[in-house]
């Protein structure tokens, strides 16, 4: 299992490259177990929406 350190940067990463398919297995099974890295998908998802509303 990966740590929260490696998962938030998978987070990140996701906007700006594809995700492997290993990547993006890691990542869903530990966002199903750690409310915290949940929260902070979450929150960039946010981030991302907020931003695609302000581009000309």
């Amino acid at each position: 299992m990966k740590k929260c350190r490696q998962i938030t940067a998978l987070i990140s990463q996701r906007a700006d490259r594809p995700l492997t398919r290993s990547e993006r297995l890691a990542l869903r099974l530990h966002l199903m177990i750690c409310p915290h890295c949940r929260e902070y998908a979450r929150q960039i998802e946010l981030v991302q929406q907020a931003v695609k509303k302000f581009e000309p």
